[in-house]
C-alpha cells in the first residue's frame, strides 16, 4: 500500500474531537508528533517522565500551536506504579489515539524500579502495561487507534525469548534492537486479538528511520562521557535527518483514515533509513505469530497487566 512520495505533514487530516496521548512528548520525534496532532484540532496529552522538562516541552508548544488543547500528564515508562497511576488518573473518558514513542536507546546496562533491563523494561514492558491499562478507554472510543515505535535496527535483532531482560549477559546494540523487535511483536499480536474478538481497535508499529533527537546523548546517556557526546552529537548532525521528518511515519500511522489494522510503516529509503512512508508487509516478525504469542504471555506475567479482549468483559485490568 504505497502512498504518493508527496505526503508531508500538511497532508494530516483534521484531528478536532480526537483525544489522544503521546508518551515521551517533551522532546525529538515525540514533540513533533504531539504538535501536529494538536496543530490539526486533536486534543493531546503530553504523557512525560520528567515534570520540568515536560513543563518546557508544554509552554513551548503552545507557542508554536497558539490555541491548541494541550495538557501534561506525568508517566513513567520504567516504573510499573507511575503507569498504574496514570491510567487509573485518567478521566477523559474515551481514548481516541495512543502514540507509544517514548523510549531510551543503547542505553548503558540499569534496571528499572521493577527490576527489569531497562531497555526491554522501559521500551516493551512499559509500553505493554500502559496500553493494556489504558484499553478501556481506547475500547470506548469510535475509532481507536494504537501507534507504537519501533525502529529499523529491529530487522538486526536475534530474538532470544530466554534473554529478554538481560538473564545471562548484556549488550547494549543487542540489547535495544531487541526492545525494538518486541514493538513489532506486540503491535501486530495486539491487533491479531483485536481482529479475533471483532473489536474496531486499529494497531499500527512505525519506524522513524534516522532521526536527529537527543536519545542517543540524553538520560542515561549523559553520563557516558565528553568523547561519546562529541562523536555522537556529530553522527547525528552529519547522517541523520531533521526530526519532523522521524515523525511522519507515526503522523501517517496515526492519521490516514483508510490504513489496515497491522501495518507496519517505514520510510521508503534504502534500509528504511529515510524517506517517505510506506507500508512494509515483507517483515518476518509480522508473520511471526508463535513468538509473538510467547512474548505477550510472558510479558502479561511480568507486567501484572492482562488483556481480556472481548466485546463485553472489562479489559486492561491487572492480573
Amino acid at each position: 500500500m504505497r502512498q504518493s512520495p508527496a505526503w508531508n505533514l500538511h497532508a494530516i487530516p483534521g484531528q478536532s474531537g480526537r483525544v489522544a496521548v503521546v508518551t515521551g512528548a517533551n522532546s525529538g520525534i515525540g514533540y513533533v508528533t504531539a504538535r501536529e496532532l494538536a496543530r490539526c484540532g486533536a486534543h493531546v496529552v503530553l504523557a512525560c517522565r520528567d515534570p520540568g522538562r515536560g513543563r518546557a516541552a508544554l509552554a513551548r508548544m503552545r507557542q508554536e500551536a497558539p490555541g491548541a488543547r494541550l495538557e501534561l500528564r506525568l508517566v513513567d515508562l520504567g516504573d510499573l506504579a507511575s503507569i498504574r497511576r496514570f491510567a487509573a488518573g485518567w478521566d477523559h473518558g474515551r481514548l481516541d489515539l495512543l502514540v507509544n514513542n517514548a523510549g531510551v536507546a543503547m542505553v548503558p546496562y540499569a534496571r528499572t524500579a521493577d527490576g527489569f533491563e531497562s531497555q526491554f523494561g522501559i521500551n516493551h514492558l512499559g509500553t505493554f502495561a500502559l496500553t493494556g491499562l489504558l484499553l478501556p478507554h481506547l475500547l470506548a472510543a469510535p475509532d481507536p487507534r494504537v501507534v507504537t515505535v519501533s525502529s529499523e535496527g529491529q530487522r538486526f535483532a536475534h530474538f532470544d525469548l530466554r534473554n529478554l531482560n538481560a538473564e545471562r549477559h548484556y549488550r547494549t546494540a543487542f540489547a535495544y534492537v531487541q526492545a525494538k523487535r518486541a514493538n513489532l511483536y506486540f503491535a501486530v499480536e495486539l491487533q491479531r486479538r483485536a481482529d479475533a474478538a471483532g473489536l474496531r481497535l486499529r494497531s499500527m508499529a512505525v519506524a522513524p528511520g534516522l532521526t536527529r533527537t537527543n536519545v542517543l546523548t540524553g538520560g542515561a546517556n549523559s553520563g557516558r562521557g565528553r568523547l561519546y557526546a562529541a562523536a555522537t552529537r556529530l553522527l547525528v548532525r552529519v547522517a541523520f535527518r531533521p526530526t519532523p521528518e522521524g515523525a511522519k511515519t507515526s503522523l501517517y500511522a496515526a492519521t490516514l483514515p483508510d490504513l489496515p489494522g497491522g501495518s507496519y510503516i517505514v520510510p521508503d529509503g534504502p534500509l528504511q533509513l529515510r524517506g517517505e512512508p510506506v507500508r512494509r508487509t515483507r517483515e518476518r516478525a509480522i508473520r511471526d505469530a508463535a513468538t509473538a504469542t510467547s512474548l505477550w504471555r510472558l510479558s502479561e506475567r511480568l507486567t501484572g497487566v492482562t488483556y481480556a479482549l472481548t466485546r463485553s468483559a472489562s479489559l486492561g485490568r491487572e492480573a
